[in-house]
């Protein structure tokens, strides 16, 4: 069976063609710059690069590039797009209705667009995705992967802010934390390794990106998470604030910013970039602190402090804890980063071998010295993985059935049963 993974935002979309349940990836790509006077396609398949430039209105276009360049005689994997069994989604707010991956119809739609008020550079797009693969390929069946669902098991004392309780009651005002799929992927992969069962591990899971999350994990359930109503809280991040009293906000409106400026200021011009004032890509951090630029050695300091402290919070709240993970672009790469925040962690358990994180670059590895109580893992996301194993696994049954009733072979479902579920 082919699945097709779709993460479509405002203005790029990312796309993986499966081959499931082998979990064979048969081409990959991205559209970029959609809406722009040029936008561009790449496309990899077969260990070689497509890449075409031309002018895409909107989303929609873009997934007709997709699926046309899918079949293309020249570059295609698939002789026609009917080819594909099922199209997974991510899409990045469910609120509090989804608490796993589902199959799309009518009613999920419905709150995919409720909630774009929670998301609102998120949720429209990926429902653009969703309803040009519904005009495109009319029969085939969606499954829509929220990064919010993991998060949905976070108890109440978690998720309540300290406001009037009207405010959730009405506008849904709570912690929805963020980049679930990528805490559950990472959960369960730290278990698999571990020779546990994915109900069976304790872990601090640290997505770090120019998006940044951690999460306390129990029992292979999120039970606490740093980003909150929207993706803006937290640790510091790339360009956005994280967590800040409120009260700089009232003050700055006092002195005449509007709400949109606000918006900006705690989003865009923030966090890495806000504090170096000079980048939010920790890369070049590093090479200007080591040229003595204080600024961006603070950034970088500040950043590694409130990493740290939330690993130590979550260690409270989880009590024992087995496995601390990094994962996300950041979290994969830097060497320097991973050091300086399990740094004076001993107490809790936390112990880093300086050469095996040395060694552990964009790929998976154990990085805790021998004597270290808690392990501590690299291991890089793969999001697109578990999006393609969900769709697989609540579309199966149906290609099952249509598989005996046109003689044609589907591979046996015991096959699946020594292949970890993300």
């Amino acid at each position: 069976m082919k699945v097709l993974v779709i993460n479509a935002g405002s203005s790029s979309i990312k796309y993986y063609l499966y081959q499931m349940p082998q979990a064979e990836i048969l081409a990959r790509g991205v559209v970029e710059r959609i809406g722009e006077e040029t936008s561009k396609l790449s496309h990899l398949y077969d260990n070689k690069t497509y890449t075409i430039q031309t002018r895409l209105e909107n989303v929609e276009k873009g997934m007709e590039l997709i699926l046309e360049t899918l079949a293309s005689k020249d570059v295609g994997v698939i002789q026609g797009i009917s080819e594909i069994g099922a199209v997974g989604h991510r899409v990045v707010h469910g609120g509090e209705e989804f608490t796993g991956s589902v199959i799309i119809d009518e009613k999920v739609i419905a709150s995919v667009k409720k909630f774009a008020d929670l998301a609102p550079l998120h949720n429209p797009p990926n429902l653009a995705g969703i309803q040009a693969v519904q005009r495109k390929l009319s029969g085939t069946k969606q499954v829509a992967c929220f990064d919010t669902a993991f998060h949905t098991t976070i108890p109440k004392v978690a998720y309540m802010y300290g406001l009037p309780y009207e405010l959730y009651e009405k506008y849904g005002v709570r912690r929805y934390g963020f980049h679930g799929i990528s805490h559950r992927y990472v959960a369960r992969r730290a278990a698999a390794i571990m020779g546990r069962g994915k109900y069976d591990i304790n872990a601090v899971t640290c997505h770090l990106g120019n998006g940044c999350s951690v999460t306390a994990v129990k029992h292979g359930r999120s039970v606490d998470t740093s980003m909150g109503f929207t993706p803006l809280e937290g640790v510091p991040m790339g360009t956005r604030c994280g967590d800040l009293d409120p009260a700089i906000l009232f003050y700055l409106a006092d002195k005449g910013y509007d709400v949109k400026s606000l918006k900006i200021l705690c989003n865009k011009k923030s966090g890495l970039l806000g504090i170096s004032g000079v980048s939010n890509d920790v890369r070049n951090l590093e090479e200007l602190a080591k040229k003595g630029n204080t600024r961006a050695k603070l950034a970088i300091d500040i950043f590694c402090y409130r990493i740290k402290k939330y690993i130590g919070a979550y260690c409270a709240v989880l009590d024992k804890v087995d496995a601390v993970v990094f994962t996300g672009g950041i979290g994969e790469n830097a060497v320097f980063l991973r050091q300086q925040i399990c740094t004076g962690l001993t107490q809790i358990g936390i112990q880093v071998d300086r050469a095996a994180n040395q060694a552990a670059i964009a790929k998976e590895a154990e990085i805790n010295t021998k004597d270290s109580r808690v392990k501590v893992f690299v291991i890089p996301t793969n999001e697109q993985a578990a999006i393609a194993n969900d769709t697989y696994e609540l579309t199966r049954e149906k290609q099952v059935v249509m598989s005996k009733q046109n003689h044609k072979h589907i591979a046996p479902l015991s096959k699946l049963a020594n292949k970890p579920t993300h």
